[in-house]
């Protein structure tokens, strides 16, 4: 008798444990996402410095305002350059979609464009080429926002861009998204329907809490996990309980073939969500640059944050040209001499002294010269592009920009393996 009263108050004390359990883990998640501030960038800094430098290159990124008030448009415009470098262990992006990070839909995306061609949704880019992009936004959601270019490459997840802080004024009540449906009639997406939209995600939270409460209120996580590891778990489900499973089942079909009549009856033309791929996408047609360039060695030291690449640099042009820039993963370095005036690019990856030359006399036409380039500044670190030392191949790549006299520009995508120093020599 002893035994039976004993067994029973343990049982009732594992399951009130279990509850509490629950119940503290519960509080303890909320505690931390009430706690939690909002995100002030995307996670670009996350990314493998392989993966961002080797990848995508964006340059001649512009965004056309970066204060603006609710319901103004906006658009950033730049170039796209797909890197012939693209790494073995991401998958190509032949299905791609062009978009902006940002967080949450500050801004709404009015269009997106590659090529000079509307690309509302994935298309498919060549290794090598490279593409102008415009995405235009409208103001949605007042505050100051990081919003970054990015394109999603199918299994290769989202690549960040350069990104820019903007500023929105006004009163998100104000904000108004009219669309004009097939039948001529106006709409505003920002409210419409929006009866519907809290009246169901009411009725499924409401069903879904009394769900988990129906099941929990017994036994709770820990008394369950406690009969199934005793080999009970068969007894935990009765014959009422099937019967309850088996009806919440039913009534949740019956309604949602019920409600899906009614919308069909009631919107009888549709239009399936889009999901094919745009191809004969327009890359540009870049002149071949007289600039030749062979990569022979290069080293990146750890403690100096500093890339050393030694080149063979052939020019074949008509005029002298001098290595101004070079660019990798969103970071810009440059050569002082020949930036000589602000540069307007968001300055936390912007290195306005980054690059330095072994020779910083310009290149004669016709002339071969052996260029040490030194591109060096806090930025790896802080940009997390010092991780390249701690990769498998220890590789970069970038684009390396030359100038003429006469203001002409060439890009020439270059890079490859480095090796890592870690102690000052």
């Amino acid at each position: 008798m002893k035994t039976s009263v004993f067994s029973t108050l343990a049982g009732h004390a594992k399951r009130q444990a279990g509850r509490l359990w629950a119940l503290g883990l519960a509080v303890g998640l909320a505690a931390s996402m009430a706690g939690s501030g909002p995100a002030d960038a995307h996670g670009e800094k996350s990314q493998a410095a392989f993966l961002r430098m080797r990848t995508l290159n964006w340059y001649d990124v512009k965004w056309s305002k970066t204060s603006l008030n609710v319901n103004e448009e906006m658009e950033i415009t730049g170039k796209l350059h797909i890197m012939d470098a693209w790494p073995v262990a991401v998958a190509k992006p032949e299905v791609a979609f062009l978009n902006v990070g940002m967080p949450g839909p500050v801004l709404v995306r009015e269009g997106s464009f590659l090529g000079g061609k509307f690309v509302p949704r994935s298309t498919s880019l060549e290794l090598g080429k490279t593409y102008e992009f415009r995405v235009l936004l409208k103001a949605r959601r007042q505050g100051r926002w990081h919003v970054h270019t990015q394109l999603s490459v199918q299994t290769g997840g989202p690549i960040i861009g350069p990104g820019q802080w903007v500023e929105i004024k006004g009163d998100m009540a104000d904000f108004k998204n009219p669309v004009t449906l097939l039948n001529g009639e106006v709409i505003d997406l920002e409210q419409y329907k929006i009866g519907n939209i809290y009246f169901w995600h009411t009725v499924w939270f409401i069903a879904g809490v009394a769900w988990v409460f129906y099941w929990f209120r017994k036994r709770g996580f820990v008394g369950r996990y406690i009969s199934v590891a005793s080999g009970k778990g068969g007894e935990l489900i009765t014959p009422l309980e099937r019967q309850i499973g088996a009806g919440a089942l039913a009534a949740t079909l019956l309604v949602v073939i019920i409600s899906y009549a009614l919308t069909a009856s009631e919107f009888p033309r549709t239009i399936p969500l889009q999901a094919g791929n745009i191809r004969a996408i327009d890359a540009l047609n870049i002149p071949e640059s007289p600039i030749k360039v062979e990569y022979l060695r290069g080293t990146y030291k750890v403690p100096g944050r500093e890339l050393v690449a030694t080149y063979k640099i052939t020019n074949t042009g008509k005029e002298p040209v001098r290595v101004g820039e070079f660019a990798t993963a969103t970071l810009r370095f440059l050569n002082p001499d020949v930036y000589t005036q602000k540069v307007d690019y968001p300055e936390y990856i912007l290195a306005e002294r980054g690059l330095s030359l072994s020779d910083n006399a310009p290149i004669a036409p016709g002339e071969t010269k052996e260029l040490t380039v030194k591109v060096q500044d806090a930025r790896w670190d802080t940009e997390r592009l010092a991780d390249l030392a701690y990769d498998v191949d220890s590789s970069f790549a970038g684009l390396m920009f030359f100038f003429t006299p006469s203001g002409a520009r060439y890009e020439v995508e270059t890079g490859g393996p480095v090796i890592p120093e870690f102690l000052p020599i």
